[in-house]
């Protein structure tokens, strides 16, 4: 129960400290995985299930980067 609650306060923590960047990323993922679906069928003419393991998988490792890229320029910025 303590580990849990740990690990639920934690997460608030961290969804406080970093709401916009965290809201941002996952408008960012939404908009990626419906471009990367419909290019994918549209350019490499490959099945909706292809297209949808691409856009899934790619599009959390672009999430990822785009978290850590967006967090390292807002320090930047304030410094500024």
């Amino acid at each position: 129960m303590e580990l849990t609650t740990g690990i639920f306060k934690a997460a608030g923590q961290i969804y406080t400290n970093n709401r916009g960047s965290i809201l941002r990323t996952i408008v960012y993922t939404i908009g990626h995985f419906a471009i990367a679906i419909t290019v994918l069928m549209l350019v490499a003419d490959v099945s909706f299930m292809i297209a949808l393991t691409d856009a899934i998988v790619e599009p959390i490792a672009n999430s990822i980067w785009y978290f850590i890229l967006d967090k390292w320029w807002a320090s930047k910025t304030k410094n500024s």
